[in-house]
């Protein structure tokens, strides 16, 4: 009989050997679920001798309910504990939902996101990444250069570039606000717009997409 594993080699043994591919497509991008990482854990959980247990708790913020998910590996020999949690707002409002399946749906989500985040898996660009920040910079130093370039010709461009940075400013905190990944943002983009990036997108589009990101995100979310 092999040696028992702490549980951190425990947890270090799954995320190098865990297989959980975004093997879902839907709404012009590709994803995982929550039930397909457990699919992808079980065999590596047996293996090392732990569980995975999931449980979810209503937290109120000011006027809004959050869904938190905790993802807990419990070592079945000692009981050691390893947890990761995973937060997913409940939209205001969804015609289209009952209550009940508005909460299911952010359930679903904040235990993918803690499942994530306890197996290593979430790989993708968000609004904190420095890839993105490099586009905001980029974008910033490009309108900067502009407004310039036409200084003679008068404040108009300049104020258009200031109107349409901070039109970017608000997306990129709805962004992060609600936790959503650069390819779900670009999903939404073709699924209104017809574009493939935000940045294709005009400052009235812009500004549209912000304020609808979350009930958006929430149509996608019950389409899943």
């Amino acid at each position: 009989m092999s040696e028992a594993k702490s549980i951190y080699a425990a947890l270090l043994a799954i995320q190098q050997g865990i297989k959980a591919p975004k093997d879902k497509k839907g709404y012009g991008y590709e994803y995982r679920t929550a039930d397909g990482i457990m699919q992808a854990a079980k065999p590596l959980l047996q293996e090392n001798g732990v569980i995975c247990i999931l449980s979810d708790q209503a937290v109120s913020i000011g006027t809004r309910y959050y869904v938190e998910s905790t993802a807990r590996l419990i070592d079945i020999a000692t009981g050691d504990v390893i947890e990761a949690k995973g937060t997913a707002v409940e939209p205001d409002k969804l015609a289209s939902m009952a209550p009940p399946q508005i909460t299911g749906t952010a359930s679903t989500y904040a235990r993918k996101r803690a499942l994530e985040g306890l197996f290593l898996l979430d790989n993708e660009k968000d609004v904190d990444s420095r890839e993105v920040q490099d586009e905001i910079a980029a974008q910033t130093r490009q309108n900067a250069a502009g407004a310039r370039s036409t200084r003679n010709a008068g404040n108009y461009k300049g104020n258009t570039d200031n109107i349409r940075h901070k039109a970017m400013q608000g997306l990129a905190a709805e962004m992060k606000r609600l936790g959503m990944t650069g390819e779900e943002v670009s999903a939404l983009c073709g699924l209104k717009f017809g574009k493939t990036n935000s940045r294709d997108l005009t400052t009235g589009q812009l500004s549209e997409l912000a304020a609808h990101l979350e009930e958006w995100e929430a149509e996608q979310m019950g389409g899943k």
